[in-house]
């Protein structure tokens, strides 16, 4: 197979002047970017009102794209809030595939993050900024807070400096315009405003200082005590930086002098592991992309009419078009990925080249910029299973009329604790709280958890009598544990407490590991056994089926905790 091509955005820097809205543009597009845009800065929550401010957009046409992000999946409409979801990481995602840099790279940085017990990140150049792509960071009371899609100024960061080196006169007029325009960064919500800015030429040294030396390092120049030392991955096919690989400390730990004299041996030691992974891997075969997407969408809006902007998810469709394998578009291609229109797609493209998030690259093709991570990924890029699955919960809970939980197996395996719960408003209800611990052998979500582990693996403990019904031989319980794995639920009736009768399935990662268990609980007088499994397992299934892709798509090139 020929040898790949590291898609980089060498191009991707910031323009002179804003540049006028093409008349091609697609308005309704540009509006959900912009609502998009202004949900990831204020966290990932925010109520129609203050995006009806943010974006100085109408009421009405908030709820309509609000209604057409949510029909999409990308948002949920909480009570009075508007709530970005897991799905909306499809989109970065996109990216990151098409980038392929994450995915070949990312064992070698956790690799050094354990081996050096540092933080060690992965950033590619974004116009005048840097934008991270892989995070390995250590747990400490001062850890590392940047997530995947932070966008960071140059200037102020040890990558930075590096992309500069490759920086042009018009590259350097720009960030100088930019400097000028904004002395507070305030436009990088992801760092500490800057209190007294320092001369321009000072960063102008550095970079001339980092093209001679092949490292460069940031002394405390994103805050206090924040020390890093970066050293650039390059293509091996241009020669130019495809990402800047950094290990990051803080002055308790080490100071800038003593990070460079004592870790960056060891960090190029990796970096040249890195650059070997990119010469030697194969360009991947290109997918097929997304289907059905446009049929979709023209049957949203024959189903709400007015009320979804069918322009608007077309044209979000455009950038689900690109992924592994498909790094670089034609715009024919990009159509027939899609099923939209040529001039539909071209229209869709035009728009995302004025907003930053598309760049030509050259044959009649486009390609995907880092800063469609802006769109939702860094405050979904720290979302927890239990996060992930409470909305799933509280639907399940709504259409079932029971609580709902999610549990996991503690480190010992003899227990297992709450994560998640929505409980229904009863009289007598099950009472537990996230946080509760029970024993794994004697109830519903700690059988599918013990089933999917080996015999030899299984540690519940003592099997005490709980109630007269209690299984309590070790024999029997495996015997019931591998039928549970094969039958994929557990029912427990009344082994835990007397009246209790419980349900749970498992919710399992992409390679099919049961990380968690979901249930419903309630008292034995609501419903039999076989109702529990007539009625109530549908209901567990499809809503483990949901929890499951949110986890999926989260976690694709994210870590997502599920304690």
């Amino acid at each position: 197979m020929p040898a790949k091509t590291i898609t980089t955005m060498d191009d991707a820097v910031a323009p002179a002047a804003p540049a006028a809205v093409p008349a091609e543009a697609v308005t309704p597009l540009i509006r959900g970017i912009a609502v998009l845009r202004e949900l990831t800065e204020a966290g990932g929550t925010l109520p129609p009102s203050a995006l009806e401010r943010a974006t100085g957009l109408a009421r009405s046409t908030i709820d309509r794209i609000t209604a057409t992000l949510a029909r999409m999946g990308y948002v949920r409409l909480d009570g009075r809030d508007v709530v970005l979801t897991p799905r909306l990481m499809d989109l970065g995602n996109a990216y990151l595939a098409a980038l392929r840099l994450p995915a070949l790279l990312d064992a070698r940085a956790d690799e050094l993050a354990d081996e050096l017990d540092e933080s060690v990140s992965l950033a590619v150049a974004d116009r005048d900024g840097i934008r991270f792509i892989h995070q390995a960071t250590r747990r400490r009371a001062m850890s590392l807070s940047f997530r995947i899609g932070d966008l960071l100024p140059a200037e102020r960061t040890a990558p930075g400096a590096l992309f500069a080196t490759e920086w042009t006169e018009a590259d350097r007029r720009a960030w100088r315009e930019r400097r000028a325009a904004d002395p507070g960064d305030r436009g990088f919500p992801a760092v500490p405003p800057r209190e007294h800015p320092r001369p321009d030429e000072e960063f102008e040294r550095r970079a001339a200082q980092a093209a001679v030396d092949g490292w460069a390092l940031d002394d405390q120049l994103i805050e206090p005590g924040l020390v890093a030392v970066a050293v650039p991955v390059r293509d091996p096919h241009t020669g130019r930086i495809a990402c800047a690989a950094s290990v990051v400390s803080h002055t308790s730990r080490h100071t800038a002098a003593g990070l460079r004299d004592t870790l960056l041996p060891r960090l190029r030691a990796a970096v040249a592991d890195m650059e070997r992974e990119l010469r030697q891997t194969s360009a991947p075969e290109p997918g097929s992309g997304p289907s059905g997407l446009a049929t979709w969408t023209g049957a949203s809006k024959q189903e709400l009419g007015r009320g979804f902007v069918e322009s608007l998810a077309r044209g979000l469709t455009v950038l689900t078009a690109f992924g592994e394998g498909r790094a670089a578009l034609t715009l024919t291609e990009v159509a027939k990925a899609t099923g939209l229109a040529r001039a539909t797609a071209r229209r869709a493209l035009i728009t995302y080249e004025h907003l930053g998030l598309v760049t030509a690259t050259g044959h009649r093709t486009f390609a995907l910029t880092p800063r469609v991570l802006s769109l939702g990924f860094p405050p979904l890029a720290r979302t927890t299973l239990s996060e992930i699955a409470t909305p799933h919960l509280a639907d399940l809970s709504a259409r079932i009329h029971e609580s709902a939980s999610l549990a996991v197996l503690t480190a010992h395996g003899d227990e297992i604790q709450y994560t998640a719960r929505v409980a229904t408003n009863r009289v007598m209800s099950v009472n537990l709280t996230v946080g509760t611990r029970l024993p794994a052998y004697a109830t519903s979500m700690g059988r599918v958890l013990l089933a999917d582990l080996p015999p030899a693996r299984r540690t519940p403990g003592e099997l005490r009598p709980l109630t007269p019904h209690t299984l309590t031989d070790r024999a029997a319980l495996d015997r019931l544990l591998t039928e549970v794995r094969i039958r994929g639920y557990a029912l427990v009736d009344e082994e835990l407490e007397a009246g209790l009768r419980s349900i749970a399935v498992p919710v399992r990662d992409h390679r099919g590991r049961v990380v968690a268990a979901l249930n419903t609980a309630m008292h034995t007088t609501r419903r039999t056994p076989a109702e529990c499994v007539s009625d109530l397992l549908p209901e567990l299934r499809a809503t483990a089926t949901a929890i499951e892709q949110d986890f999926h798509t989260a976690g694709r090139f994210t870590r997502v905790p599920t304690a």
